[in-house]
């Protein structure tokens, strides 16, 4: 099962298989588990992703997940979130495809995006400390928030900076709430980059860290 970008034909579901690939595909080094590659293709440079499972359930499958049809899939439904929040005009990467491979009860998935020219994770850029980018990092965040999208997984890595512009990626279990539906799932969010950005955030000094942080609370908040 396959869905692709109308408006880059030709893609297939080999496309989706970084054995496929080979030495074209790089990995990625941020996150991910170790399971996104660079591609380059005759479309542009994209980022392959598969979906993997993490902690103790990994043991068992690490790659494979209950099949209860295909609208339901991972693959599925991060493609046209995507897709819904990259039409809005908001600052993602563009999907190009995602897959589901059914095996019996189980399938196995992975979703294809254009890479974005030139970003870097948020604890790689070099400017680091300029209050103006945690500033823009809040705002980012804001604007997602008031178009509904509670990002379960909002971390250091998953927030990308490029050109003085903030992007935030890896939208797989998250989802589009009523703006108004009240204010816990946004502070879960926020908790949680915060304490991302202790962890990873880790080449300034713990006071400059929080000045920074509460720049990017300021912003959020105004």
């Amino acid at each position: 099962m396959l869905i692709t970008n109308p408006a880059c034909p030709g893609v297939s579901g080999n496309w989706l298989d970084p054995d496929w690939w080979g030495s074209q595909a790089r990995p990625v080094s941020a996150g991910g588990r170790g399971s996104a590659w660079f591609v380059d293709t005759d479309q542009g440079e994209m980022v392959l992703r598969q979906y993997r499972r993490g902690g103790l359930i990994a043991r068992l499958s690490e790659r494979r997940y209950v099949f209860t049809g295909w609208q339901r899939t991972r693959s599925y439904r991060e493609y046209q979130l995507l897709r819904r929040l990259y039409d809005q005009g908001l600052p993602v990467p563009d999907p190009i495809a995602a897959r589901a491979k059914r095996y019996g009860l189980f399938y196995e998935a992975a979703i294809l995006i254009r890479r974005i020219p030139g970003a870097v994770p948020l604890p790689e850029v070099d400017n680091l400390q300029d209050e103006g980018l945690w500033r823009e990092v809040g705002r980012t965040i804001r604007r997602f928030h008031d178009a509904g999208l509670d990002h379960v997984d909002l971390n250091c890595d998953n927030v990308l900076v490029a050109g003085g512009e903030v992007y935030l990626i890896d939208f797989d279990r998250c989802r589009l709430r009523l703006a108004d539906s009240g204010g816990s799932w946004r502070n879960r969010n926020l908790d949680r980059l915060h304490r991302s950005v202790a962890k990873r955030i880790t080449q300034v000094t713990s006071p400059r860290r929080t000045a920074l942080w509460q720049s990017l609370a300021n912003e959020y908040h105004g």
